[in-house]
């Protein structure tokens, strides 16, 4: 019988190839500003500790079904800016977070109502580096409704913005997204426009915005697309991320990317722009990262706990050999 074509080239991070690829950037150090660590596993962890990833940002998105009232996203925006920095941090890699109402849900207008009353209370936080990922899904006219107010509150609060572009009829909300921004006030340098591809590419640079793109298996951009782009368009306020979260995606993109950069021959000092310095530079408007942070992570006890919780169950020792076949 035959299979899923679309389960027949899984996404595999631990296979001979992919890892001698990883030994060519041994060293590098990776910045990851998007991707879903709710979603990951501790292994995952482990896997991007090694491959050189010491940050990441992890940005508010949906979960995968509706939430149904306000106290869901109070826990989950509460997960972000407790638990899941303390589970990142017991594994070397300095997390952050932003901090937004998702434009799928934005369409429960009555929920949106109750959330943007909350959001307030998390965007000071600690570690918050600005307002995302908002935007367009649908492109519906309650999206653009909470894509503005929170536009606005990123303002009042002097973040910048992380902003999610449909999957769907891409250039027309890309474009749609920067017209708002600047009508708004806003200087496009604190404004990260996420999930580019060779269609919005050159508008968003041209008009000053940041222009993050998305390394993600099957969907949004490839690396071997991305290395063409780098090499039209330079480095200049362009940065990777994986994006990675519950569907077929894969935590490493950021380092494997960078790898593939080192084979086509770009250099270490343009691979370190955009798979590290620029997505430091770009959220650093929010006054929350600084770089010695990612050295105090490094060298964690996982013994210790967060709200008498460890990642260690049932008297479990760290740091457990993942290259053993042999599980004790």
């Amino acid at each position: 019988m035959c299979c899923n074509n679309s389960l027949d080239e899984p996404v595999i991070h631990t296979d001979k190839a992919a890892a001698a690829d990883l030994q060519s950037i041994s060293g590098m150090k990776f910045f990851d500003p998007h991707i879903h660590m709710t979603s990951r596993t501790t292994d995952d962890y482990q896997a991007m500790y090694d491959a050189g990833i010491v940050a990441l940002i992890e940005p508010s998105f949906w979960l995968g079904q509706p939430r149904t009232g306000t106290d869901t996203f109070r826990d989950y925006y509460n997960s972000l800016i407790g638990w899941e920095r303390f589970r990142s941090s017991q594994f070397g890699i300095k997390h952050y977070c932003t901090i937004g109402l998702n434009s799928r849900e934005a369409n429960n207008e009555a929920l949106a109502e109750q959330v943007m009353e909350i959001l307030p209370l998390f965007i000071y936080k600690e570690g918050v580096v600005g307002i995302g990922e908002i935007g367009f899904d649908d492109q519906t006219l309650l999206e653009e409704k909470y894509y503005r107010l929170q536009l606005q509150l990123a303002k009042e609060a002097a973040l910048p913005v992380q902003v999610h572009t449909p999957h769907r009829d891409k250039k027309k909300g890309t474009q749609r997204s920067m017209d708002i921004a600047l009508e708004h006030g806003l200087d496009p340098y604190t404004v990260i426009i996420d999930h580019n591809n060779e269609e919005t590419v050159k508008d968003v640079l041209d008009k000053g915005f940041w222009a993050a793109f998305t390394i993600y298996p099957f969907t949004k951009m490839g690396n071997e697309r991305m290395v063409d782009i780098i090499n039209q368009y330079g480095t200049e306020r362009i940065m990777i991320n994986s994006a990675a979260d519950w569907g077929i995606s894969d935590p490493l993109a950021v380092p494997k990317t960078a790898a593939l950069m080192k084979q086509r021959g770009i250099s270490d000092a343009d691979i370190l722009l955009v798979s590290y310095q620029n997505a430091i530079t770009a959220f650093g408007q929010s006054g929350q990262i600084d770089e010695a942070d990612f050295n105090a992570v490094k060298n964690p006890d996982q013994s210790e706990k967060f709200e008498g919780n460890s990642i260690l169950r049932g008297g479990q020792q760290p740091r457990i050999n993942a290259s053993s076949i042999i599980i004790s």
